[in-house]
Order: structure tokens, then sequence, then C-alpha cells
């Protein structure tokens, strides 16, 4: 272990997204959730310009074609959204593989956790379980929904800071 390194707590840049249908999941996100597109979609080929290099490095040789667009959240995190294209994006049969590594959903914040997992249920997502108030001595809740593209989402009405000091 290098000890002469300053350690210290790093910020989350973007979190990344699959879709089946990327012009469909970028009207969700911005009209259900409030995120802003900070930049509008864009088409990416495994080809040999320097994106296309990229591409293939990144996704691998299978990759030969997706579209992305990249939104925002209220504190600044990236929210990148991509369609695969070729091989074609397929949603998951089961979206909540727990129990395998990898990353299992993203987390919001929103006071009125009511009113957001039945904007989320009215607009094509799920509410996957029931609002829980998780310190009752404070009234802090949680809940997971997902979107219509099969990703979960889970929701805290306090921050995160609040929310864990609490439990």
């Amino acid at each position: 272990m290098n000890t002469t390194s300053n350690v210290y707590p790093k910020i989350i840049n973007h979190i990344a997204i699959s879709v089946p249908n990327l012009d469909d999941a970028v009207k969700w996100y911005r009209e259900v959730l409030g995120f802003t597109v900070v930049k509008q979609a864009a088409e990416f080929e495994a080809d040999d310009s320097l994106k296309g290099r990229a591409v293939k490095d990144i996704h691998g040789p299978r990759l030969r074609k997706m579209r992305m667009a990249w939104l925002s959240s209220a504190n600044q995190v990236g929210f990148e959204i991509i369609e695969y294209v070729e091989p074609k994006a397929e949603r998951r049969s089961d979206n909540f593989e727990y129990w395998k590594s990898g990353i299992i959903h993203i987390c919001i914040t929103d006071p009125d956790i009511e009113g957001i997992c039945k904007r989320i249920s009215e607009n094509g997502g799920k509410q996957r379980t029931e609002i829980w108030e998780i310190v009752p001595d404070k009234g802090y809740k949680i809940a997971f929904c997902e979107d219509p593209f099969g990703n979960i989402i889970e929701i805290f009405d306090h921050s995160y800071e609040q929310t864990i000091i609490s439990l």
C-alpha cells in the first residue's frame, strides 16, 4: 500500500445506465425525475476513428454501434444513458440480481417520497416496495421503484448522510 499519497473522499462523477430506447429514456428522466440534459444524444460506431477505437476498447469486440445522451442531477452528478444498437440492447428478465456483484441501483432524494413513487408508477415505471419508515422517530422513509426500462431506483426522503447516521 502506498502511504505517501493523501487519501480523501472522491467525487462521484457520473453513473451510466443501459436502456433499449434512448429517446424514451431521456424524455422519462427529464420529465419524471427532472434531470437536465447536458448534451443531446450522439451515435458512436466501432470504427477506425478515435471515438470508434475508444468505443471498441471500452465495450469490447461485439459492440458495433451505440447511442448515448448526457444528463445531470440536481447536485451535478452526471447521468449517462446508453442505448446499444448493435448488438441490440435487451431488457433483463431478472433486473434485481442483488446476489451478483455489480451496481444494483441508483438512489435519488425527494422529500415527497409518496409523490415521486406515484409519478414513477403513472409514467411507465413501477413501485417495487412499500414506502418504509426506516427511522420512525424522525420519520425518514425509503422505497424502491424502477424506471420503464428495468433500472432500479431507490428513493430516500432525506439526504444520504441524515438517513444513514440515524439508522
